[in-house]
């Protein structure tokens, strides 16, 4: 597979090269230049495929030429000794539960496999500086994966506020190689810096910059594993149309999903499920994007007025305008509602969902409502999150005691610097750590 630009046709490059540039010169994001239809390996995989296997099977087929078998197998056996789980509720719903990671994240999925294939790639190159732009407890899942790995320095910077959840014996001050920075500013400015960072090439390439955030194919590809691993254990069960409902704020989990379906996943539908803030409502159903103020919400992950990932939904509907807007169905949920299904999905299935995962059940409710739906639908719902991160707010709602597991990620952690969101602040902790 190679990749391209979202603003340009040309230059292609290969999959290693454009995990290890993060962006394009001319501001675009890369993508898959073309679709790749590997359906004869996992058409014939069945309910006994882990998801290493998965992983394994699928990755040298994807990234001919920069990733052999045995790399795949090294990358898929260092990076999950967890796996998503599939629970079918019942003829209409499926749950696809995404945090059995270390830290109860959908983004450990992402982050564990860019971990190892960067650290794979690095035994052809030099050491490298992973940027992150960190808040809640998405730091904790980036520091775990790259923990230790070698010839990489992982930096998290965060906004003004808290650190949670960080070991500080694994800082590069005390012999390890995560280095935590707060930045004074909001996430945007930390993103804003990264950026800068990657587009200054001198500095880009004096200290090898890599860019963490699914603005990286190297996080984002990934993500279609696991919607390859969902079809896989439901298809022998499935006796109508297959819809994913997806939680969307930045959007890298519905981009990842029609990968999986230009891969050769057989799916009818998405439902593009957002909170209050609606960001691509409108521009799905094919009018101009406008940015519009930022609502603070319960699901504070969806919270997002331009998703990051904008440039690579466009491209797919560049790419067939017809096709897309009758394939990703928008739906909006507010506050009340997302409340309102955690406690009706208690009552009516017995199970905790958190309000990320509200979002996306209320929206597949909410469409299989439509006048134009295919009622033999079978919708599965991505749960991102562990309900046990809002342990409180359930025990509230449904009135059952929910474990405390994730308490550890609360623990307040000082960063090696607080900053200005300014290059040559940046640089002069980095040179320090270097």
């Amino acid at each position: 597979m190679r990749f391209r630009s979202t603003n340009s046709s040309e230059p292609l490059i290969s999959f290693r090269d454009a995990v290890l540039t993060s962006l394009p010169p001319d501001g675009g994001l890369y993508v898959p230049d073309k679709a790749m239809d590997i359906r004869h390996l996992f058409l014939y995989m069945n309910e006994q495929t882990t998801f290493p296997d998965l992983v394994a099977a699928v990755t040298p087929s994807l990234l001919d030429g920069d990733l052999n078998p045995l790399s795949a197998s090294r990358i898929a056996e260092s990076a999950f000794n967890f796996e998503p789980e599939l629970i079918q509720l019942d003829d209409n719903y499926s749950i696809l539960n995404l945090y059995n990671g270390p830290t109860g994240l959908c983004i450990d999925f992402g982050i564990a496999f860019f971990a190892a294939v960067l650290e794979e790639l690095q035994k052809k190159s030099a050491p490298s500086l992973v940027l992150a732009a960190s808040r809640g407890d998405s730091g904790v899942s980036i520091a775990h994966a790259f923990n230790g790995r070698k010839d990489i320095k992982a930096v998290l910077l965060y906004p003004s506020g808290h650190i949670r959840g960080l070991d500080p014996a694994s800082f590069v001050p005390n012999g390890g190689n995560i280095i935590p920075i707060q930045i004074q500013g909001t996430f945007d400015d930390c993103q804003s810096l990264i950026n800068g960072a990657i587009n200054d090439r001198e500095f880009a390439a004096r200290y090898n910059i890599v860019s963490a955030n699914t603005i990286n194919p190297g996080r984002l590809l990934p993500q279609t594993f696991y919607f390859l691993y969902g079809f896989i254990k439901l298809k022998k069960r499935l006796s109508g149309d297959l819809t994913f409902s997806v939680p969307c704020g930045n959007f890298g989990n519905l981009i990842a999903g029609l990968y999986a379906w230009k891969f050769g996943m057989p799916v009818n539908s998405f439902v593009a499920a957002m909170n209050s803030n609606n960001p691509l409502g409108d521009f799905i159903r094919g009018k101009p994007f406008t940015p519009q103020p930022l609502i603070h919400t319960k699901t504070p992950t969806l919270d997002v007025s331009v998703p990051s990932n904008l440039s690579r939904l466009a491209s797919f509907y560049n790419e067939a305008p017809a096709v897309m807007r009758n394939m990703v169905y928008p739906a909006s949920v507010d506050d009340e509602l997302t409340l309102r299904t955690i406690e009706q999905v208690w009552k009516k299935y017995r199970m905790h969902i958190d309000t990320h995962t509200a979002v996306a059940f209320a929206a597949a409710e909410q469409t299989a409502a439509r006048e134009d739906w295919n009622g033999h639908n079978h919708t599965v719902i991505l749960a991102t999150a562990h309900y046990a991160h809002e342990a409180q707010l359930l025990r509230t709602i449904t009135g059952e005691i929910i474990p405390e597991m994730f308490k550890p990620l609360q623990k307040k952690t000082d960063p090696i610097a607080i900053i200005s969101p300014d290059i040559d602040a940046f640089e002069g902790v980095i040179a320090h750590c270097f």
